[in-house]
């Protein structure tokens, strides 16, 4: 119960950290990515913000002996590239530069009552069903299969 209570206060004030900065309006993002534009660099400061603040969390997280709410830290193990992650990546900016919306901003977003949010929930919905149908078509290899020893 304390772990889902976490989750949803670490959720909020994300939620209302995003709607503060305008990074659930589609337009204020799109004037972000448009340098030659109608270019808006106040997003800058709402990235800098969050590395400052990710900077000092994981300092501060590093420190602990374990997680408060985990038996353990799950931290990603591989540092390598392949094509999924480079293509997952491209597909992943291409769409936040189409649509304005990252996930992050996209789920607060969705409560505005706006069609465009539901419209890129969607497309990001069916972006991980066609991926996980073509993910199960693929012959499997050593990298990929699931039955390793």
């Amino acid at each position: 119960m304390l772990k889902t209570l976490s989750a949803f206060a670490i959720g909020l004030v994300f939620g209302i950290g995003i709607m503060l900065s305008g990074m659930a309006n589609p337009a204020k993002v799109l004037n972000f990515f448009d340098i030659s534009g109608t270019w808006d660099p106040s997003l800058m400061f709402v990235m800098g913000g969050a590395l400052v603040v990710t900077a000092i969390g994981y300092r501060l997280v590093f420190r602990m002996r374990h997680p408060l709410l985990a038996d353990g830290f799950s931290l990603p193990n591989r540092k390598d590239l392949d094509a999924k992650l480079i293509g997952g990546s491209a597909i992943f900016g291409i769409g936040w530069g189409l649509s304005g919306f990252c996930p992050g901003g996209l789920v607060p977003a969705l409560g505005l009552g706006r069609m465009e949010p539901v419209i890129a929930a969607t497309a990001i919905v069916a972006g991980m069903i066609v991926f996980r149908v073509v993910n199960h078509l693929r012959p499997a290899t050593p990298a990929t299969s699931t039955n390793q020893a």
